[in-house]
């Protein structure tokens, strides 16, 4: 199966860092926080990724090159301008293929097994769903949540909420309606499709951050230097 990490973003919460590094090329633990996903996509037997960029992108194909080093296979989607996560994703689309795909948000840290994924995805369609989503734990920083999950299915609202991991796998249907090229945010397509009941989802209640401030990407530096 593919993969995409998401790396188009400019960081504006992580500035001035970001100002002449990618954030994906921000280092912790003695690594660049996107050389965590990618080893570990390798790990689960997921080689072929993709890998969007817009600011510095030139940066992160000098420093990650065709993957082989990694034993990976690097596609990239170079966008003029950042187009929002779903205007990346619709954009990549030639490259990602006909078959469910997994997307992981780059600028997050996580032990997340990625060796689920492609498992989830050879459910997904039998289901007939469009996406299926890692949750995890509301985060002090966002308290309120984003979903909920009831019985495997992601929920708009529930007693209990939860947070989007940026972590999911979707098939290329949820992103029909949008123009390639276009820019376009996931969350629309994403309450529309779990309105139909056709979003799944899980838990996860291991590791787990939104890498989104200076402060944030100290603390994940101790935790993996010390793993």
């Amino acid at each position: 199966m593919h993969a995409m990490i998401l790396a188009a973003g400019r960081g504006e919460r992580m500035r001035p860092l970001s100002d002449v590094t990618p954030k994906p090329l921000l280092m912790a633990g003695g690594k660049p926080l996107i050389a965590w996903h990618i080893e570990a996509l390798v790990r689960a037997g997921i080689r072929d990724l993709v890998i969007n960029h817009a600011h510095l992108g030139h940066r992160l194909e000098a420093a990650l090159g065709d993957g082989a080093r990694f034993g990976a296979r690097i596609l990239w989607s170079p966008e003029a301008e950042a187009l929002e996560t779903a205007g990346g994703i619709s954009n990549a689309l030639p490259l990602l293929g006909d078959a469910p795909f997994a997307v992981i948000n780059g600028d997050i840290a996580s032990d997340f097994d990625y060796a689920r994924l492609p498992r989830a995805a050879g459910a997904l369609r039998e289901a007939g769903a469009l996406a299926h989503l890692v949750l995890v734990p509301n985060p002090p920083h966002h308290p309120q949540g984003d979903f909920a999950l009831r019985d495997g299915k992601v929920i708009e609202r529930d007693a209990q909420m939860l947070t989007f991991s940026g972590i999911g796998l979707y098939d290329p249907q949820l992103f029909a309606g949008i123009v390639r090229g276009a820019k376009a945010k996931l969350a629309p397509l994403l309450r529309a499709a779990i309105s139909e009941g056709r979003v799944s989802g899980e838990l996860h209640a291991g590791r787990w951050m939104d890498v989104g401030t200076p402060e944030r990407l100290a603390e994940l530096d101790k935790i993996l230097s010390a793993l």
